[in-house]
């Protein structure tokens, strides 16, 4: 826990005092499960309720007390049900799951591990259904140490086998899955035609400006234009056509080699490259040893458009939206009919970043949203220290990045967007993670998890703490009104922190809430975010174990007296992290992934929870 530094900037510290003072409510798995109210409800989860009126806060739910446990806990009044687990059969007639005996090909037709963004998709496709839609879920990576017995975290490298390995591959991409509300509960329909996995052995499409570069291109796609699967795919996004946006975030240690076999050595540096082959697979599979295929890292870091609706379809890896550790790819119709994308690059130091489709999108026409992300500007956020935040295009020829500086054509600035980010000299962020735009005041929130390596001469006026062990969240304010009439596309935004993570009993931390938050409504290491159809802002947390506390799901008002203050919903099991959260476009249910539960163990043996 720290101070302002006494050697930091006296004009940073003076603009962060300035900007926190005049905040009027300051004080000084691997599984997915659904959450709904209790019996005898009708309607949405929050009707009836006052809320521009109201003096407390909107939410009425009896505050769940925080408690670090073996299993889920909820607020009273609604109930939890484990909807899909790892090894879930996605075909009828696959029989019970063997974690044991479980191949990759099996693993091909089974729900997916380590759960993180989650979709709800209507059926049928364009309707506003909350009974009967498509699930769909990234399955982030896998947890060796709990999935198989007697494997240790460090041993997955070298001890894992062909098989487990392959068993890996398969278990990580992405999950869809027919799911329906019947006898007042939740159920997969294992026998839907539309259930699907994504693995990274999916073929996948390139397209826009990088699509057929010559650093795409590999011994076994010499175009540079099909790449075989997805990777640590953690945020996502939908579009108002109704296709599911996953995000690729990072790749880094899944290759083997050494870097130095790359032409461009330096770039995979800067995307956090060593050679590390944290799951082994360099040691069967050439694609991930870069020595052998130097262009194969390249290949990943994208955002994929999957189209739910259609098994048949080719997912698509969407360069436009440039490379970097995509953590969300939030969607908005801007009120010009432009579509916009805003993103966060989670690692320590990285940025935010927006994309504006050049084309424009007809609700009346969904084909007018194909292949409407693969033209249009990509800009990077610069925050200054007036409360304005400036997006500033990453357009090739324009301002250093030409090709003097290795930016030869725009295919060079989406291949290399963390080093064209640098060139701009965009704002250095506390880890961004998930973006999320209020559907009633049309503001943005962007979410930093964490820094605990901001130095005190770091500190900037977006990231105000020195080694941030808490996270924070930032308001983006788009200019032209309220709602659908804030214009997402502007050049300038107006910006400020919506809260400052951690406990608000400790005056070191300087955590910021509304007075009112109880001993179990502040968080820490906000992660994910959502919002319910009245603007209400939900909020899941990763890392709030490192404090011994369980993570889990937080609503918070974003207006109004309640503006700031957090009410606990939800928490997890030993181990777990909160994620994905999403409702069902009426508001009764909202769906949570739970990951990697008892991942914190050294081995299956020890875990002190085998949720669920």
């Amino acid at each position: 826990m720290s101070l302002l530094p006494s050697n930091s900037s006296p004009v940073i510290r003076d603009v962060i005092a300035e900007r926190v003072s005049r905040r009027t409510f300051l004080k000084a798995a691997s599984s997915i499960g659904a959450i709904a109210a209790g019996s005898g409800f009708i309607g949405s989860l929050f009707a009836g309720e006052s809320f521009a009126a109201a003096a407390q806060s909107s939410l009425v739910f009896t505050e769940l007390t925080r408690a670090y446990g073996k299993d889920t806990a909820v607020a009273d009044g609604y109930s939890v049900k484990v909807l899909a687990r790892w090894g879930d059969a996605l075909k009828a007639g696959l029989g019970e799951f063997d974690a044991a005996s479980i191949t990759a090909a099996e693993q091909e037709s089974r729900f997916g591990y380590n759960c993180d963004y989650t979709a709800f998709m209507p059926l049928p496709k364009g309707s506003t259904e909350s009974t009967r839609g498509l699930l769909c879920v990234n399955n982030e990576y896998i947890s060796p140490n709990v999935m198989f017995p007697g494997m240790t975290e460090d041993e997955a490298a070298v001890k894992m086998t062909r098989e487990q390995v392959d068993l890996g591959m398969a278990a990580m991409g992405h999950s869809i899955v027919e799911i329906a509300f019947a006898d007042g509960r939740w159920s997969l329909v294992t026998d839907s035609p539309l259930n699907r996995r994504l693995t990274l052995e999916t073929p996948m499409r390139l397209s826009g400006p990088a699509a057929g570069h010559d650093l795409l291109k590999t011994s076994g796609d010499p175009e540079g234009l099909v790449v075989k699967g997805t990777n640590y795919n953690c945020g996502g996004g939908v579009t108002p056509w109704g296709t599911v946006l996953t995000c690729e975030e990072g790749a880094s240690d899944t290759f083997g080699g050494k870097i130095e076999a790359s032409s461009i050595a330096n770039v995979l540096e800067r995307y956090g490259f060593d050679g590390s082959d944290f799951y082994g697979r360099a040691r069967f599979h050439d694609r991930f040893d870069i020595s052998k295929e130097p262009n194969e890292p390249n290949r990943f870091d994208w955002v994929v458009e999957i189209d739910p609706y259609d098994p048949q379809s080719v997912p698509v890896k969407r360069t436009a939206l440039g490379r970097m550790s995509h953590e969300a790819s939030t969607v908005v119709l801007n009120k010009d009919g432009r579509v916009v994308v805003y993103m966060g690059d989670d690692d320590y130091f990285e940025y935010v970043y927006r994309f504006v489709s050049a084309g424009t999108f007809d609700p009346a026409r969904p084909e007018t949203g194909k292949d409407l992300l693969d033209e249009g500007t990509l800009s990077v956020g610069k925050f200054e220290a007036d409360g304005k935040l400036t997006w500033m295009p990453l357009v090739q020829g324009q301002g250093p990045l030409t090709a003097e500086n290795g930016f030869a054509t725009q295919a060079d600035v989406l291949i290399r967007t963390r080093l064209a980010a640098d060139a701009l000299g965009a704002t250095p962020m506390d880890r961004p993670e998930d973006f999320e735009t209020n559907p009633v005041t049309g503001r943005v929130y962007a979410v930093m998890t964490k820094n605990k390596k901001l130095a005190a001469d770091k500190i900037n006026p977006a990231n105000t703490r020195p080694e941030n062990l808490w996270g924070h969240i930032v308001e983006l304010i788009p200019p032209g009104g309220r709602g659908s009439d804030a214009d997402h596309a502007a050049d300038v935004f107006d910006w400020d922190i919506f809260v400052l993570a951690g406990n608000p009993a400790d005056p070191a931390i300087k955590a910021s809430f509304h007075p009112e938050t109880s001993d179990s409504g502040w968080f820490v290491c906000p992660d994910n975010i959502t919002f319910d159809p009245q603007g209400r802002l939900w909020v899941a947390t990763d890392g709030a174990n490192d404090f011994g506390l369980p993570d889990g799901i937080y609503g918070i008002d974003t207006e109004g007296p309640a503006r700031g203050l957090p009410k606990l919903l939800f928490t997890c099991p030993a181990g777990a992290e909160a994620t994905g959260p999403i409702f069902s476009p009426d508001g009764t249910t909202l769906f949570v992934s739970v990951q990697h539960p008892a991942e914190d163990a050294e081995t299956l043996d020890e875990a002190t929870t085998l949720w669920p």
